[in-house]
């Protein structure tokens, strides 16, 4: 929706698809608060922040096709093609000469973590629970435990705990949290619900439904066997991660980034299919909504641009350096003003963020905290490359 109303805003005709009843994506089910307050400057509920955005979508008359599922995407004739499906319209062929991906991220799975034991009733991912209870109406169990500490497990505890159901632990398997430190608090802290770190759940019991997990400790990147313990659970919850939704952009032929999952994009967010950009989770998985809208809207304004016929006089590599495990974009325009995110590798206190031009540092920034489960981003003008020549790089470094 922020991509669309800055398209518009621009001048451009705008079509959003999409395939659920209702604009807004997985907002929609998140009914706690704590987004916007860098959009809006102001707590909101999922809901509410999407309905900010919808509310200007039908100010400015945007259409929108609902129920939409977009089965593929071409390049014919100079254009791109897309192919969807909805019960009202059937099959449809719509012609574009931009498209912005925006299809957002999935949860990772048990196959995709495998996990020995059984395979009974009981386990679902955090986020199917958290649509289940908060849209469906329906309480999946009542003694839980949850496996990763992602942002939708930590919340999950909280709205479990608040149904009434006993949380006995979440397990992580790292030595630090993957979640923001304010969920930490909010949602684990606050319930006494047990965070174990460097844990790893060895085995789910159950027949017809969970009865139980094991929990191995892990010491020197070793698992403890001989101190491994059970937990007696109903249910089990899995928050060990999300992967950018991406099946469209590799069957029509996109590039991905292996770093992030997502596609590869120049200095315009712009992917490997000329015309078509790419913005939030589904380029790269987001801490915070807010820089998913900012993110967006960037993709629109360069999108208008592109289409306006704007195409950058050249651009240079950006990379990681130490302790960075991703920078996005991938190029950087040293004509205008990047916007460059990026994840840490480590944990550390009072650390520098540093952006090295052919080896010198142009640009530094120091922070207080970081921590892989918290985005970084800064903003690189014109002027800390101004001197970069055409095999110059860029480098990102947290030291």
């Amino acid at each position: 929706m922020a991509a669309a109303l800055e398209l518009d805003a621009r001048g451009h005709p705008v079509l959003i698809l999409e395939r659920e009843d209702t604009l807004g994506g997985i907002l929609m089910q998140c009914i706690h608060n704590g987004f916007g307050l860098i959009e809006f400057n102001e707590e909101l509920t999922g809901p509410e922040f999407a309905q900010r955005f919808e509310e200007d979508i039908r100010k400015r008359n945007i259409q929108a096709s609902l129920r939409t599922t977009v089965l593929d995407i071409r390049e014919e004739g100079g254009l791109k093609a897309i192919y969807c499906v909805s019960p009202s319209q059937g099959m449809m062929r719509i012609e574009a000469r931009a498209i912005i991906l925006a299809m957002g991220c999935r949860e990772r799975s048990r196959g995709n973590i495998r996990i020995p034991g059984t395979r009974p009733a009981g386990v679902y991912t955090a986020g199917l629970a958290q649509r289940l209870v908060n849209i469906e109406g329906y309480i999946p169990g009542r003694d839980v435990v949850i496996i990763g500490s992602g942002d939708i497990g930590l919340i999950m505890a909280r709205r479990m705990s608040w149904s009434g159901c006993k949380v006995h632990a979440v397990i992580e398997i790292l030595p630090y949290p993957s979640g923001l430190t304010r969920n930490i608090v909010q949602c684990l802290n606050d319930f006494s619900i047990p965070l174990y770190l460097s844990h790893l759940v060895t085995d789910i019991y159950g027949r017809d439904r969970v009865e139980g997990i094991e929990v191995t400790p892990i010491e020197s990147g070793a698992l403890m066997h001989e101190k491994a313990f059970k937990i007696a659970c109903d249910t089990v919850l899995l928050s060990v991660g999300l992967v950018p939704e991406n099946e469209i952009s590799r069957n029509a032929g996109i590039e991905i980034q292996p770093a992030t999952n997502g596609p590869w994009v120049d200095s315009m967010l712009m992917t490997t299919m000329p015309g078509v950009f790419a913005c939030g989770n589904v380029l790269h998985v987001h801490d915070l909504v807010d820089y998913v809208a900012e993110e967006a809207r960037r993709a629109g304004a360069n999108a208008a641009a592109w289409l306006s016929g704007y195409r950058p006089a050249r651009e240079i590599r950006a990379k990681t350096g130490p302790n960075i495990r991703y920078v996005m974009p991938m190029r950087i325009n040293p004509e205008r003003e990047n916007r460059l995110y990026m994840r840490s590798l480590i944990v550390k206190n009072d650390a520098q963020l540093e952006v090295r031009l052919d080896g010198a540092v142009v640009k530094s920034r120091r922070l207080a905290h970081v921590q892989p489960s918290e985005m970084l981003s800064l903003t690189l003008e014109p002027k800390a490359v101004a001197a970069a020549g055409r095999d110059s790089t860029v480098e990102i470094a947290l030291v």
